[in-house]
């Protein structure tokens, strides 16, 4: 910001319901020019809108999908070509979202920018969410339907196959982002996943990395992670599964010394930490200060996988934004994956910091 700018906004803070005219009048600027510098103001996010309204610092932001979760479970082991005996739910789901509800479980001051229809799935998907973070930066789009998510398990509760309609994300668009900087300036650290257009990722990575906010990206799958730009310059940490791993570095993974490799790919895109799951073989991490190293999860009984990776995600951010190193951090990160595999629930509901807390003291004390 310039002496102007800087001026006018020390007036905004001391009365946010100033008029354009007194600003001008104080500042010694015609109204033409105040205007100007509001404009400008605006558009760096350091206010919102025309009333002036400063955006609330929020720990972390997460940008992407919100919808709704169908889980099909076969009772039995399941048998192509025929009908299997099955039981079914239904939950909120969304990458973002999840990893949102899981961090405002765990006491962060958390808020989701995201997208829904404007449908019953929409008000419910928002109306529950906002018991747990700030919905203020979602927007409800007219004439769409809500995205939703249908996954296959087996008896085991493997996932054997998805399918995602989340056809209103196209419809996103840069100015989607534009119009809300200001949450994302105001942001700790910045969440997105790979929902949104190709057009709109690539906006948000350069303007974080131009404004110095800390970002993590997490891969939706393996597709989606297409859609992430060649330069990742100012990713802060990316996690992802091995498939999509796989994707963004270009390579083959067929052994513990190809993860690294890979995420030695990644990094040379801009990444700054790198975090490779592995299903129950646990995860490996590699960063541009020489961290690196491979961690088992413990042994335990799995209800659903479903989540787990968003809850892992969730675990390392609330790690890093307590200052935690990179090893510890992916230690909470497993330790709140864990709880999530022991839940029926796409989010656990008895996931706090308490519990937490709890589980990384009892497996990796």
């Amino acid at each position: 910001m310039n002496e102007k700018e800087q001026s006018i906004l020390t007036l905004i803070k001391e009365d946010p319901f100033i008029s354009q005219n007194e600003i001008a009048e104080k500042t010694g600027l015609s109204r033409s020019a105040a205007a100007g510098y509001i404009s400008s103001l605006a558009k760096q996010g350091k206010i919102l809108g025309r009333a002036y309204m400063l955006p609330n610092k929020k720990e972390v932001l997460c940008i992407g999908g919100a919808n709704i979760d169908r889980k099909i479970q076969a009772i039995g082991k399941i048998e192509s070509g025929t009908s299997n005996p099955s039981a079914s739910s239904q939950s909120c789901g969304g990458v973002a979202r999840n990893i949102a509800e899981n961090l405002g479980r765990l006491g962060c001051d958390a808020s989701l920018m995201t997208a829904v229809g404007d449908d019953a799935e929409g008000s419910w998907l928002l109306g529950y969410t906002k018991d747990f973070v700030d919905i203020s930066p979602s927007q409800t789009l007219p004439n769409t339907a809500t995205g939703t998510y249908t996954a296959v398990l087996d008896h085991d509760g493997e996932m054997t196959v998805a399918f995602a309609d989340m056809a209103l994300y196209d419809s996103i668009d840069s100015e989607f982002i534009e119009k809300r900087w200001g949450y994302i300036a105001s942001a700790e650290i910045v969440l997105l996943d790979t929902n949104f257009p190709a057009e709109v990722l690539k906006k948000t990575i350069s303007r974080c990395y131009e404004e110095s906010v800390p970002l993590c990206i997490t891969p939706v799958s393996s597709p989606k992670v297409k859609k992430l730009p060649e330069n990742l310059m100012g990713v802060t940490w990316l996690i992802a599964n091995h498939d999509e791993a796989e994707t963004l570095s270009g390579m083959k993974i067929n052994s513990d010394g190809d993860f690294f490799k890979a995420a030695e790919k990644i990094m040379k895109k801009g990444v700054e930490k790198v975090v490779i799951t592995r299903g129950d073989k646990g995860l490996i991490f590699y960063t541009k200060e020489g961290e690196a190293g491979v961690l088992l999860p413990p042994k335990i009984k799995v209800q659903d996988v479903t989540g787990a990776g968003d809850s892992l995600v969730a675990g390392i951010l609330y790690a890093h934004l307590k200052g935690l190193n990179t090893e510890n951090a992916c230690k909470i990160g497993i330790a709140c994956s864990m709880l999530t595999l022991q839940s029926e629930e796409t989010v656990s509901p008895i996931l706090n910091n308490v519990r937490l807390q709890e589980t990384f003291q009892q497996n990796f004390s």
